[in-house]
């Protein structure tokens, strides 16, 4: 894909426009109900900004399973699914971080970017579960919605986000289609669901980690699947994180193969490859049942959670090794296959968990053999909506250190509470 730093920055004017010619909308089947609407014309009508438009060329990917196929394991269409929507998210926030990384984008207050790709991810995200998914009614809940970029202060980077994510489509090949601007604006707000208990929801963090992905970080494309309240699939696309393991203290790993795609369907395990799909091979969390031999991941940011109160936790633990700081998602995944023993999640006093945050990475780490819990030891509920009900904080390990971690915790947090307060 040709740089697009100057598409990025530059006045709509100097965009290089090659509209489509004039054909066919690409129609959606039938079964698709609740999915964006597709206008269809005659083949003698003018064009008025359909959704999208075919493209010629053929798709490279062989024709979906149905859910529930006999012999098939549970949710294998809609994990292979989410799968290739987040491999195709990836190649799309790979191309603007590469951008960003090579102008001075990060150094200023413009994040104008880094929000075409997080747009351009759930576009991406949305029309590939559309696609790939052939049974029941569609329900996503997700970051964004469409209503800033529907401003007319936003026109700009509307078509940057329209031309970036079809340039995606035309190198993926998989899907014969264009997007017009108002199929973005569409696409986006498919991930208007509120969630809940009952039916069917996927839960999408387009881009989980946004400052890790400005400074050339950490940053995670995170999808699960809510079935009546219970997580039962997760999909976590890591570009930049090490395909083997994390070898050093700050979240990277020279001369390995970077990108890792890690995948978990309740009952079935968890499984790492790269994105750009090798064999997948079975995770599973450390076996360390020493706290003296362990390591934790916490954030990297402390505006995202209390390295004072982490610290004393692990102090208490027995922990001795340096805390490992990496933006996103990404920790679980670390974690899940064993690059490190705890994560310490403790945000400041009256932020509020959303799901997208935690779904995906909580059923990669329990499918791999860890435990996810609150403060208190309670399960994460993804049951209640757009927000989790969590007491203080989120702690995941594995099973032999989990009850002394979980007994430092709270001693920690009750010193924490009975600390007066500085002037």
């Amino acid at each position: 894909m040709a740089s697009r730093v100057g598409l990025l920055l530059a006045p709509s004017s100097s965009l290089a426009r090659n509209p489509p010619r004039a054909r066919l909308p690409y129609p959606l089947p039938s079964h698709h109900l609740g999915r964006p609407t597709y206008r269809r014309f005659a083949s003698s009508a003018p064009l008025r900004s359909p959704l999208w438009w075919p493209r010629q060329a053929p798709p490279l990917f062989s024709a979906r399973a149905m859910s529930g196929s006999a012999g098939s394991p549970p949710y294998a269409a809609e994990l292979a699914a989410a799968k290739k929507a987040v491999a195709l998210a990836a190649r799309l926030c790979q191309t603007v971080q590469q951008e960003i990384l090579q102008s001075d984008i990060q150094s200023k207050a413009d994040k104008s970017p880094v929000t075409v790709a997080d747009y351009g991810s759930q576009v991406l995200v949305s029309l590939a579960l559309n696609m790939e998914v052939t049974s029941g009614s569609f329900s996503m809940v997700a970051e964004e919605d469409s209503e800033d970029l529907r401003k007319d202060s936003a026109e700009e980077i509307l078509e940057h986000i329209t031309d970036l994510v079809n340039e995606t489509l035309a190198e993926d090949g998989s899907y014969n289609i264009t997007l017009s601007k108002e199929g973005i604006l569409s696409a986006i707000d498919t991930g208007k669901s509120e969630g809940g208990p009952s039916g069917r929801h996927w839960v999408l963090d387009p881009i989980d980690g946004t400052k890790g992905f400005l400074r050339g970080g950490q940053y995670a494309i995170a999808l699960a699947l809510l079935d009546e309240g219970k997580v039962v699939l997760g999909v976590l696309g890591c570009p930049n994180l090490p395909l083997a393991s994390i070898s050093n203290l700050n979240g990277s790993s020279s001369g390995d193969q970077m990108g890792a795609l890690f995948s978990a369907t309740v009952g079935c395990g968890a499984e790492v490859e790269s994105l750009e799909g090798s064999p997948p091979q079975k995770i599973s969390v450390c076996t360390i049942d020493n706290p003296v031999n362990a390591s934790f991941f916490e954030s990297y940011e402390g505006a995202h959670t209390m390295h004072d109160l982490t610290g004393s936790i692990a102090e208490k633990l027995g922990v001795q090794a340096p805390p490992v700081r990496i933006d996103s998602q990404a920790k679980y995944g670390a974690l899940a296959r064993g690059d490190g023993a705890i994560y310490l999640r403790f945000p400041h006093k009256g932020y509020k968990e959303k799901i997208w945050d935690h779904a995906a990475g909580a059923i990669v780490v329990t499918e791999a053999g860890g435990v996810v819990t609150d403060a208190s030891g309670n399960d994460l509920d993804f049951s209640k909506g757009r927000f989790l009900d969590v007491d203080t904080g989120i702690i995941a390990t594995n099973k032999q250190l989990m009850p002394s971690l979980l007994k430092s915790v709270q001693e920690a947090i009750k010193e924490k509470s009975q600390a007066p307060s500085p002037l």
